[in-house]
């Protein structure tokens, strides 16, 4: 067998390695959307900006309701106050609405956002109706 040369062990120089941190940029949107999900199990807000990227989010179950209290109207209220906030912390002073949904959390949510700050030009109602929809069950004999 023959030897190979072995190659002179290279010193490892340690520098010390420094990341630039970019800062994150805090962007102002003074107007934007709230899209208000009630359903009759929770409720839902999200506010975006107009273009639709999300700004601040909450729901009844973020805002430590359980079971049966996050269908009702106070836990829509909280979860509306607590995105409300969220949004005008970044600057938004007001906001359309688009409400989704037969929930109880409906009309309370929009006070709730009302309260948290935000002023309120239009509410829509964006809720899907059925021209006719599915077939029902067929009829329950007793």
């Amino acid at each position: 067998m023959a030897k190979q040369k072995q190659k002179p062990k290279q010193k490892q120089v340690d520098k010390a390695v420094v990341k630039k941190v970019k800062k994150k940029h805090q962007r102002t949107i003074p107007m934007g959307i709230a899209h208000v999900k009630a359903t009759f199990n929770n409720t839902m807000v999200t506010i975006t900006d107009p273009a639709g990227n999300v700004i601040a989010w909450s729901t009844a179950g973020k805002c430590k309701f359980v079971g049966s209290k996050k269908s009702s109207a106070f836990a829509g209220t909280v979860a509306a106050q607590n995105a409300g906030k969220d949004a005008a912390a970044l600057g938004m002073r007001e906001c359309e609405v688009n409400l989704n949904g037969p929930g109880a959390g409906r009309e309370s949510a929009v006070r709730g956002l009302q309260s948290a700050g935000l002023t309120i030009t239009i509410i829509k109602d964006k809720t899907p109706v059925p021209h006719n929809g599915c077939r029902p069950r067929k009829r329950r004999r007793v």
